[in-house]
């Protein structure tokens, strides 16, 4: 089935409720339904055909929602944008994409002008009010689209419904092909594992061009017949206001969230009623084990951390019974996903051995758009070598636990280091923030461990000569850092991941000179 038909099929069963509350406006899933009809019909009406890349970078609006599920509607691909991404990047994705219709704001246009006019065949469509003469206006094409258009659904299963570029921590982004069936299978997954229900009232403050906020948030309330409250963006403050009124069941967000939520709570003279709130669940990046417990002795509640990539949509997920939940841990595999912890060889490893983690099931990816290369080495058969490392409990029914990038791995001396396990001993030290270990070359040893520690505000006397021997008290030799380097803040993406190449980079040459490091 076409994603967006089983979504309009559940929105003939919840009529008059509402879908998404978005900065006061409500929307009843009727509403959203016809909404969506007639973007679709205003996709038909400028001619999209299937198969079509309709490209969206806009903030957070309704017009986003409108746009994506339309789009999937008449059989076109969606690729979403991050709004912050510079105009050498939209260009990078909107050619390497080939679409032939770009939906932005004004102010994003802008900025890209100069690049656009060098994409002779993209047409530009503003969903704002505009006199520029290279782009045309959302608004004025709605007004024209056929009153009459009746949604068909031209793709299926297997076809193309969305596409999403990675990161690109490690090189050009990639363009994962995902499609229906991925979708509906990941959709479908979670609402079993999360026991999602048309009684849930999910509080969105993610953004909506990624795979968190749109296909697990967004997607996964309307699949259940949930409703959305949906603010613009997230301010810790004003997420614990609307919790406190009672009506919020779920909260989905990444680390940083919970962390501005647990400053936030400090400064709270009256803290929120939280009887309503069934779950609490952070994903995009790690959680650290201090928040974990942290939120836990402040909410009462047990964050419940999953784990999944863009090619995969969500892979796993701890237990929605919060006495199955543990830190650092990312729980078991969800409904009809297996998993396998393997050797470089290929082979399976024995539970605890470290491994790369691979993933076979129909939440599966396509493949990387025009890279038949690249997708052939991600595939060993039909399982997807993630390039995530990780291991598996064998006390505890092969509870999964990741340590980090197989790219990330530090070989120091031609031992095996993996920078998660250094990076949780750091953060065990009181002076400690946060903490990133990276290898940096080294003639002798081959790479060379060194941490990017952030120091908490109040602990101004720390060393990086303390740090080491702190680390030599609980970890091997070969695993300690020999060089800390002390930083205000860690480089992150727009969805809270951090960005270790960038730290690579920075200081790789700073390394090099092997002087102390400055103290703090």
């Amino acid at each position: 089935m076409n994603f967006a038909q089983k979504l309009s099929g559940i929105a003939a069963r919840y009529r008059d409720k509402p879908a998404v509350v978005f900065e006061g406006a409500v929307y009843t899933y009727d509403a959203l339904d016809r909404e969506v009809s007639r973007y679709a019909a205003m996709l038909d009406h400028i001619g999209v055909r299937v198969g079509d890349r309709i490209a969206i970078q806009l903030p957070k609006r309704m017009e986003f929602v409108f746009l994506e599920l339309a789009v999937l509607s008449v059989g076109a691909v969606a690729l979403p944008l991050n709004t912050d991404y510079r105009p050498e990047e939209v260009h990078y994705f909107l050619s390497d994409s080939g679409s032939r219709f770009f939906f932005t704001d004004r102010e994003r246009f802008l900025r890209a002008e100069e690049i656009l006019s060098a994409l002779p065949e993209l047409r530009t469509l503003l969903v704002d009010a505009s006199n520029a003469k290279s782009c045309g206006s959302m608004a004025h094409e709605l007004e024209n689209a056929d009153r009459n258009f009746q949604r068909t659904y031209p793709t299926r299963g297997d076809d193309v419904a969305v596409i999403c570029y990675t990161s690109g921590t490690t090189g050009r982004s990639k363009g994962a092909m995902i499609t229906h069936k991925n979708m509906i299978s990941n959709t479908t997954a979670l609402h079993l594992a999360w026991e999602w229900s048309d009684r849930d009232v999910l509080l969105h403050v993610l953004p909506l061009f990624h795979v968190h906020g749109l296909f697990v948030a967004l997607h996964g309330a309307l699949n259940a017949g949930a409703t959305v409250i949906m603010h613009e963006k997230f301010d810790a403050r004003r997420a614990w206001e609307t919790i406190d009124m009672g009506v919020c069941t779920i909260l989905m967000g990444v680390p940083t969230m919970y962390q501005r939520l647990m400053n936030e709570w400090d400064e709270l003279d009256r803290k929120p009623n939280l009887q309503n709130m069934r779950v609490f669940i952070s994903g995009s990046a790690p959680l650290l084990d201090a928040q974990f417990r942290r939120f836990e002795q402040q909410t009462g509640f047990r964050i419940l951390e999953r784990y999944g990539m863009t090619e995969t949509g969500m892979n796993t997920s701890n237990t929605i019974d919060p006495a199955g939940r543990k830190g650092q841990s990312v729980g078991y595999p969800l409904p009809g996903v297996e998993i396998r912890v393997c050797s470089p060889d290929g082979k399976d490893v024995p539970p605890g051995d470290v491994g790369e983690v691979w993933v076979r099931g129909d939440n599966v990816f396509k493949g990387y758009w025009k890279m038949p290369g690249k997708t052939k080495e991600s595939f060993h058969g039909d399982w997807f070598m993630t390039g995530d490392l990780g291991y598996q409990d064998h006390e505890d029914g092969k509870r999964l636990y990741l340590v980090g990038r197989a790219k990330e791995l530090i070989i120091t001396g031609g031992y095996n280091v993996y920078p998660k396990e250094i990076e949780n001993v750091l953060q065990t030290h009181e002076a400690v923030k946060e903490a990133a270990v990276i290898g940096i070359p080294d003639e002798d040893f081959g790479e060379r461990v060194v941490a990017v520690v952030v120091a908490g505000k109040d602990m101004p006397g720390v060393s990086s000569e303390s740090l080491i021997r702190f680390c030599k008290d609980q970890l091997a030799g070969y695993k300690c850092p020999k060089q800390i380097f002390f930083v205000d803040e860690l480089p992150r993406n727009a969805m809270g991941k951090l960005q270790k190449n960038l730290l690579a980079e920075r200081y790789r040459e700073s390394a090099k000179t092997q002087l102390p490091m400055r103290q703090i």
